[in-house]
């Protein structure tokens, strides 16, 4: 499961965010965001919420002076209720003083408070896609993910049905290699697909007679990606007569998988001797951005032949 603790968060962007560790350095490790955080009532980070309290609460100098204006009463009971909802850290954002009942709080529950000078609008700005991207749905597929015309491919198929060459011929018509043979995946966005490659692989194509290939150190610097957001899937099949004689000539309906209840593009190549897999890919690619901007090729062609025939009989 995707986590995070205080400590991480803290290293990752004290220097973004100019932070400072004001108490509770002893339980940074202790204190964990989790991936189910999002999936909660609870927002990731927010202003100080006594309603609906956030994981990481941020405290700024309007939170400050309400929380110094109230009664006893009403500061004890909203205390009490921050002391049961969770939180992970506190952030004092504006250089503001941090009040003392906040203060108690944060020892009596163990919470970490960091201090910023920055204002609280930023402090937010920079963390919320931060956390997202930290905790979000993962997963791994087996595949060569690639870069091709600025979309991100998965090619996919069973074992030593030519996965990796048909990269290794991507890769030298100019586009890039993310990832070989295992392509891990961040759900960064209710509609987006993030795909990467583990860090023993990173750079590395396996190729079945030449073993693994350093692609970054053959083509340049160019012919690799850290990342890519996925666009298309291509799979490939073994092919035999009859399946070709069965392909469907004119496909009008689009062939999708889902993965991580996310519904991918999915383009269904036959492997055959004298098949060029390269351009037949490149091709997939430019129709599928062709169809992104509304323009279908199969239905304009059967549009133009309806419309002819209809010419004709008149």
């Amino acid at each position: 499961m995707p986590q995070i603790s205080i400590t991480q968060l803290f290293e990752k962007n004290r220097e973004k965010l100019g932070l400072t560790w004001k108490s509770g350095t002893e339980d940074g490790d202790k204190k964990f965001i989790h991936e189910t955080a999002s999936q909660t009532n609870q927002g990731l980070i927010g202003h100080l919420n006594f309603i609906h309290p956030n994981w990481i609460q941020v405290l700024c100098k309007d939170e400050a002076d309400h929380l110094n204006q109230l009664d006893q009463e009403s500061l004890k009971a909203n205390i009490q209720r921050l002391s049961e909802s969770g939180m992970s850290c506190i952030i004092a954002a504006g250089g503001v003083p941090i009040p003392d009942s906040l203060s108690a709080l944060a020892v009596s529950t163990q919470t970490p408070i960091l201090c910023s000078e920055r204002s609280s609008l930023e402090i937010m700005w920079r963390l919320r896609p931060y956390l997202w991207r930290v905790l979000a749905p993962t997963d791994s597929m087996h595949g060569v993910l690639l870069d091709v015309l600025g979309m991100g491919v998965m090619i996919t198929g069973e074992s030593g049905v030519g996965k990796s060459e048909l990269a290794l011929e991507l890769v030298s018509r100019g586009h890039g290699l993310v990832a070989d043979d295992v392509v891990e995946l961040n759900r960064i966005a209710p509609e987006t697909l993030e795909g990467y490659c583990p860090e023993i692989l990173r750079d590395f194509l396996e190729v079945r007679g030449l073993g693994m290939l350093n692609i970054r150190i053959i083509f340049g610097e160019t012919a690799v990606r850290r990342r890519k957001n996925l666009n298309l899937i291509v799979h490939l099949k073994k092919a035999s007569s009859s399946d070709f004689n069965a392909l469907e000539r004119l496909p009008i309906e689009n062939v999708n998988e889902n993965i991580m209840g996310l519904s991918i593009r999915k383009v269904i190549i036959h492997v055959a001797a004298g098949r060029n897999l390269a351009v037949l890919v490149e091709a997939a690619v430019r129709n599928y951005v062709l169809q992104l901007r509304g323009i279908n090729s199969t239905k304009d062609f059967l549009e133009r032949h309806e419309q002819e025939m209809e010419n004709k009989e008149s």
